[in-house]
């Protein structure tokens, strides 16, 4: 393995295979990748890699221009999704995609996600966005590229801010997932799913249920991440 790339790709390694044990992943439907600002590369799995015989120097290491700098392999297919994220939200560093059950039928319903409870406010103040889903002249082109767009586009419509919404759903596809880094983006994508099975739930048992009130929403959330916060050590 090259050294320069080494920890990227233990980084990116490590983090997919987590997204595995988790269970957020169909067969080898879905990855992760780790971004090194300074030298404008990440690392990306494989695509169609067996989880099972995955090793980190499969790892494959992409420019922002998606051309692959160190790799035997082909990236992942959403690699030009991860690259247009990179490229326009320069303080994440890490991205995870899955075909998890909950948030893709969320995504299928083409439903943002209500904030009904704690657990969803823990994370973040919104309800978790559905991007529309693409248009035919997008899907028709530079397909995963345009899924980049298609994330920045709503979040820019709807004044979110990428740093506080560490998530989306894309409309009849399925869940992204952001963070500081590729375990943080993995953390929020077993979030995302933990919470959409929530919100089902809830509404199977209370169709008419509400949302979380502002004052819970707040608390929650600045607990943990406010100027004062005092959850954990």
């Amino acid at each position: 393995m090259n050294a320069t790339y080494k920890t990227l790709k233990e980084e990116c390694y490590e983090a997919n295979m987590e997204l595995n044990a988790l269970g957020l992943v169909i067969y080898t439907f879905g990855n992760v990748s780790a971004v090194d600002t300074d030298k404008a590369v990440f690392a990306i799995k494989p695509s169609g890699v067996p989880y099972e015989t995955l090793q980190p120097n499969d790892m494959v290491i992409v420019d922002y221009d998606n051309t692959i700098v160190e790799g035997e392999l082909r990236p992942s297919s959403d690699t030009k999704t991860h690259s247009f994220l990179y490229k326009n939200w320069p303080e994440i560093g890490g991205v995870a995609h899955t075909h998890a059950m909950y948030s893709v039928s969320w995504a299928q319903a083409q439903q943002d996600i209500p904030i009904f409870g704690t657990t969803h406010a823990d994370h973040l103040t919104h309800d978790i966005p559905c991007a529309a889903p693409m248009a035919d002249d997008l899907i028709a082109g530079n397909y995963e590229h345009n899924t980049g767009i298609q994330i920045v586009d709503c979040f820019n419509e709807r004044q979110l801010d990428y740093k506080e919404v560490e998530m989306i759903l894309i409309g009849n596809h399925g869940p992204f997932a952001w963070g500081k880094n590729a375990s943080k983006a993995v953390y929020n994508t077993k979030v995302l799913e933990t919470v959409a099975q929530m919100a089902y739930l809830t509404l199977q048992i209370n169709p008419e249920a509400p949302r979380l009130k502002a004052s819970l929403i707040k608390k929650h959330f600045e607990r943990k991440h406010g100027k004062n916060a005092y959850y954990g050590q």
